[in-house]
């Protein structure tokens, strides 16, 4: 299993960063090209490769850590998704201003899922700050808690494993438009930081 983190600001770094603790091997891009990401991987150790778009789209698993607007631009030239998991970090908000998108209703990413058609949309690693999710998962004798959901699942449980590997406690909410709706930016979700026990 191929695993690539698309966008190499907060979440993409901290992603990346549980990665490297786990020493398990990730392909990183951003829209500037890998040799904007020389500083980053040599912090973060062997384990995180730096490539072009092209090489980090071709992955199994790929995880969107880009804005919520720019996910149409990033994915535009690979439409070709057969299946693969595509994980939908981000969080529709609108900058400076913090304040959740108005979608018309719909959870953000049913809006993801249509910008990657043929792809298995699952929403996951969007309810901690940046900064809880690049520290340690093991907190007070427990593992802090990740949240996902999506249609199918099958992918619902490979993301599941991914998030247990990487050291935190996974809690699967079931569909998009349930679970989904949860995880949105202004729902209570993104703000617990929760840790399982155990």
């Amino acid at each position: 299993m191929t695993y690539a983190i698309i966008g190499s600001g907060a979440i993409g770094s901290a992603l990346a960063s549980q990665f490297s603790r786990r020493r398990s091997d990730v392909l990183l891009t951003n829209s500037r090209g890998p040799s904007s990401l020389t500083d980053l991987v040599r912090d973060l150790g062997p384990n995180i490769i730096a490539v072009s778009a092209r090489e980090a789209f071709r992955a199994d698993i790929v995880i969107l850590a880009v804005p919520f607007k720019a996910v149409p631009d990033a994915v535009r030239d690979f439409p070709d998704w057969n299946g693969r998991i595509v994980v939908d970090a981000g969080n529709a908000v609108n900058f400076p201003a913090f304040t959740p998108m108005d979608l018309g209703g719909r959870p953000s990413s049913e809006i993801v899922a249509d910008a990657v058609p043929g792809a298995r949309v699952v929403k996951a690693f969007n309810t901690l700050p940046a900064a809880l999710l690049a520290t340690d998962p093991s907190q007070n004798g427990g593992r802090r808690v990740l949240f996902l959901s999506g249609n199918e699942p099958g992918a619902n449980s490979e993301i599941a494993n991914l998030i247990e590997r990487l050291g935190f406690a996974a809690i699967d909410l079931g569909r998009l438009s349930e679970g989904g709706r949860l995880q949105q930016f202004e729902a209570v979700l993104p703000r617990l930081n929760l840790v399982r026990l155990g």
